[in-house]
Order: C-alpha cells, then structure tokens, then sequence
C-alpha cells in the first residue's frame, strides 16, 4: 500500500507486475491480518462462474432447437412448394399439348374415314401414317370399338337398342372415334349401345 500525504491510500491488486511482468504472489491485508482466503473465494468464483454457464447452455440448446425446427419447416415448405410448382407445370404442359392435338382430330377424322372407304394410297398414305405415329409417339390414344363395354364416362351413345347378342351395355357400332391423352378424354367416343334383351 502506499500512503499519499492527503490521507489517501491504494493497493495495487494486479496480478502482474507492471514493472517485471512476473507473477505477483497475494499480499495479507493491511496491519498485517491476513488477506480473504483466495481459494475459497476461487471456488465459489468458478461455482458461479459453472452456474452461469450451464444456464447459458440451457438457453442455448433452447434457440438450437427452436431454429433447427424453424429449419426443418421451411426447408418441409419450400419441398412442397417445388412439388406444387412442378405439378402445375406439368399440367399446364399436358393442357398445352392436349388443346394442339384436339386441333387435329378432324385430320385424324378424315383419314379414318379414307382408310374406310379404300380412298389412302399412295403418298397420302405415307402422309397419313407418319401424322397418325406422330400424335402416337406424343401420346394421344385412340379407343372406341364395336365389342367395348359401354362406359358413360368415355363414351357418348346416340342410339340404343336391345340383342340377344350382349351380357351387358355393349358398344354395336362406333361412329366417331375417341381420343385421350395422358388419361384424360380429350373427346369422347360417339357410339350406338345395345342391351341384352
């Protein structure tokens, strides 16, 4: 301690000694009683100092996980919104795709009824089958035959009558074929159904 003349008084408490950067070794208190016992005052330093911590942990694991599960929602979101995404893009393609073929079905119409009528030869022929493994390689089906069970959902009857021919609603005859693409109907096919008497 150093006595100023005013009266004040200081202790120099650094651990390190400014003037030889050694260690200092804990002087005894003024008068020569002993100073506080450091070990103790150690001890429930670093008790303190562990409580302290370990609160900090605590409160640390508790925004981890409240961030980890924050995480794993938008990450859940942003799943489905790609899946969304991409399933109304593929629908918007398979509409797309489906309204041009349903522009063709009257050249489709006209081929068929040529094939019929012994009229496809030549190099209309070739026309027409290169037309027709086209729309067949895009995916465009045509159904509807005489021998089909009738089923309203992809056929539209015009006629109806009854034979002894038939077990169920058959299709007799088909007057205009039906098209569907990706398993949707793209037009339905027009048919005369007959029951079993």
């Amino acid at each position: 301690m150093t006595e100023h003349p005013e009266g004040f008084s200081f202790a120099d408490k650094r651990r390190i000694d400014p003037e030889t950067g050694e260690v200092r070794q804990p002087a005894d208190g003024p008068a020569g009683t002993p100073g506080p016992d450091d070990s103790t005052e150690a001890v429930f330093e670093e008790i303190v100092e562990g409580m302290v911590v370990e609160a900090d942990l605590a409160e640390i694991d508790v925004q981890v996980a409240e961030l980890t599960a924050d995480l794993q929602r938008v990450h859940a979101e942003y799943a489905n919104y790609r899946k969304r995404v991409e399933r109304d893009r593929e629908a918007q393609r398979d509409t797309a795709v489906g309204s041009t073929l349903a522009e063709l079905f009257g050249v489709l119409d006209d081929i068929g009824r040529a094939r019929e009528h012994g009229d496809l030869e030549g190099s209309f022929k070739a026309v027409a089958e290169a037309l027709e493994a086209t729309v067949t390689r895009i995916g465009l089906e045509t159904y509807g035959e005489a021998g089909d069970p009738f089923d309203p959902t992809v056929h539209e009857a015009i006629t109806h009558a009854h034979s002894a021919d038939v077990t169920g609603p058959t299709c007799v005859s088909v007057f205009q074929p039906g098209y569907r693409y990706r398993g949707r109907v793209l037009r339905p096919a027009i048919v005369a159904v007959a029951d079993p008497t």
